[in-house]
């Protein structure tokens, strides 16, 4: 029965060693330039290690729970759409009602303002 695992150890050893080795390549071959602006942070907006009670824009997060919005949209229209001759008036109905849910979200975030950066 355990020879019928071989090919997945194989697998995951194979595919560990080229992780690894393409890792290893980058951080060999890889030029290593960093500037401020390479070190900056850009993912949050605000510096990572200051001040835990410092005010910070809100508007940041909004767009990022827009973008997940969106997200989830077209990671459901693709499956919905391949399959929506077999699941006929149901399904269609079901997609319109998760369509419009999403169209409500999008419309309050607009109206807050969550879309226009200044």
């Amino acid at each position: 029965m355990l020879e019928n695992y071989l090919p997945i150890l194989i697998f995951l050893v194979v595919g560990s060693f080229i992780g690894i080795a393409a890792i290893g390549i980058g951080f060999v071959m890889g030029p290593s330039r960093p500037d401020s602006e390479k070190n900056s942070p850009y993912e949050c907006g605000f510096e990572a290690f200051e001040d835990a009670r410092m005010k910070f824009d809100v508007r940041y997060y909004l767009v990022a729970i827009l973008f997940i919005i969106f997200d989830l949209e077209i990671a459901f229209l693709f499956p919905w759409a391949v399959v929506l001759d077999k699941i006929g008036m149901v399904g269609y109905l079901a997609m319109v009602m998760f369509l419009g849910i999403l169209v409500i979200g999008f419309i309050y975030e607009w109206k807050k303002g969550a879309l226009e950066w200044e």
